[in-house]
């Protein structure tokens, strides 16, 4: 009984000093790999980078303790951040304090929900998901990450919202607006993320790729290759941690967050499973 409340419990006999290497180890990089995700994971999902970095460690102590299974990653994830963006930028302006709240609401939202789903035994639908479906849903969810950071890519200014083809018929109208310099960084990082990726598989490609573009971009912006040419930075990211605050829960807004709650919900489950 103590261990369906408590999963830790399970494996926290097996942790000894034989282990303690191996999951430092496994620790520190796994932190490497997902601190500088997590501040990317926040820019697509039109929130302050630190709430990344935040959302990158507690979860994922929370999963470790509590958590069902020990092979399920738990934190935020790139699909997940542009179904946030998609959903709340037309509530409110990314970024903004209004639009924090609301994404803490409907972060809480999704929360309950799942913890019912949970209690309902709701997750043995997954059993029932096709290798199909999952498929179709890990494509459709890499088309629309591709098509969400193009503007970035290109570093082309584009109002958000945009569906595909809208998104397509900017580019096509602004092509003369594209960022060379930019679209080097972009270049050069996918490129080295695959090149390392293949080459190099025991070394985080992800830390490689992020490491080497940020570099390049650092030497476009020191040497002035041309008199119009600087790459946009994240900036400094702040040290302290976010103000509490306490999610909006007026009827209005839970009103209007409720087919994004469910959306999002059997999003994250279909995730799960992909």
């Amino acid at each position: 009984m103590p261990t369906r409340y408590l999963p830790f419990l399970a494996w926290l006999p097996e942790f000894n000093r034989g282990s303690v290497r191996a999951d430092a180890l496994a620790g520190l990089t796994g932190a490497v790999v997902a601190l500088p995700q997590g501040v990317a994971f926040a820019t697509i999902a039109g929130m302050p980078p630190e709430y990344g970095l935040y959302a990158a460690m507690i979860p994922a102590v929370i999963a470790a303790l509590f958590g069902s299974s020990r092979l399920l990653v738990s934190g935020p994830t790139t699909a997940a951040s542009v179904v946030l963006f998609s959903t709340l930028s037309q509530f409110a302006e990314p970024g903004s304090a209004e639009y924090v709240s609301l994404a803490l609401t409907l972060t809480l939202m999704v929360g309950v929900v799942q913890v019912i789903l949970g209690i309902a035994r709701f997750g043995a639908v997954v059993n029932f998901i096709s290798h199909s479906v999952v498929v179709g849903f890990t494509a459709g969810a890499g088309v629309l990450i591709a098509v969400s950071q193009v503007k970035h890519f290109l570093g082309i200014q584009m109002p958000g919202g945009l569906n595909f083809y809208e998104v397509a018929l900017h580019l096509g109208s602004n092509v003369h607006q594209v960022d060379i310099a930019t679209t080097v960084v972009g270049l050069v990082t996918l490129l080295v993320g695959i090149v390392s990726r293949r080459a190099f598989p025991r070394v985080p490609y992800m830390l490689t790729a992020l490491l080497v573009g940020s570099l390049v971009a650092l030497l476009f912006n020191r040497f002035q290759v041309g008199p119009d040419v600087q790459v946009a930075l994240t900036g400094a990211v702040p040290q302290r941690l976010p103000p509490l605050s306490a999610p909006d829960v007026s009827l209005e807004t839970l009103k209007q967050l409720a087919p994004a709650t469910l959306a999002v919900t059997l999003f994250a489950l279909t995730e799960a499973v992909s």
